[in-house]
């Protein structure tokens, strides 16, 4: 794993510092050089990082200001001569403050902890994905807990994504909804529907009832499968 860093700092000096400590830290890579937080806007705009190696005292803008400008924060470290800052800078969320000048232990420590950190964000991330689906609702999107996704019925290139009795209205195809789904969790049992199984409640001739009382259609090229789902030898 490798992340992505980006130095800001007026002094051309504590860039080279930073750098030459990062050539012993294999997880980190500088992908950028600033030598003003201004300049850092036009950077960001056009690339991703994971890392910030930020000064606080530079021209026009401080390095406190420019992280309040900031709306997705990348992890943050600060590398500043002033000790005074660093309960400003902690309020902010600041993965660790470095007095400069500082060893290559020390810059270390804070490496492996944001290491730590981007981890961390990595896993949450992973167990979100893994027990909600996400779906375009008009131009917001919107995260759905699986286990709370009743059912979801076709309409052209729009699904119906059902829960609570109510839907959301996204624009998608039912069959990319197939192939993002837990086949453990949800079964096809029509080409327009998609049904979550712990809703399921019985069968009734060729409807599926849910536990709400919603009638669902079962296509005849979707009885077997039906048949294996509830256990059952005949209709």
């Amino acid at each position: 794993m490798s992340l992505s860093c980006l130095i800001i700092d007026d002094e051309p000096l504590a860039h080279d510092v930073i750098l030459t400590h990062l050539e012993d830290i294999p997880f980190l890579k500088v992908i950028g050089q600033c030598y003003r937080a201004t300049d850092a806007f036009n950077f960001l705009s056009k690339n991703e990082i994971d890392v910030l190696f930020l000064d606080i005292r530079m021209p026009k803008l401080n390095g406190l200001d420019f992280i309040r400008t900031l709306k997705q924060k990348p992890i943050i470290i600060i590398t500043s001569a002033f000790e005074e800052y660093a309960l400003e800078s902690f309020d902010l969320d600041v993965c660790d403050y470095l007095l400069k000048p500082f060893r290559f232990d020390r810059i270390l420590k804070a490496a492996n902890r944001a290491l730590e950190i981007h981890q961390l964000k990595n896993q949450v991330k992973q167990q979100i994905e893994e027990d909600h689906i996400g779906i375009k609702v008009d131009k917001k999107h919107i995260l759905i807990k699986l286990n709370e996704l009743q059912y979801l019925e076709s309409l052209g290139n729009y699904v119906k994504v059902w829960k609570d009795g109510n839907f959301q209205l996204t624009p998608r195809t039912l069959t990319s909804f197939e192939e993002q789904l837990p086949k453990e969790l949800f079964i096809k049992v029509h080409k327009s529907y998609i049904v979550n199984k712990k809703f399921v409640h019985y069968l009734e001739g060729n409807m599926l009832i849910l536990k709400n009382g919603t009638q669902i259609p079962i296509g005849k090229n979707y009885k077997s499968i039906i048949k294996q789902l509830l256990d059952i030898d005949s209709y």
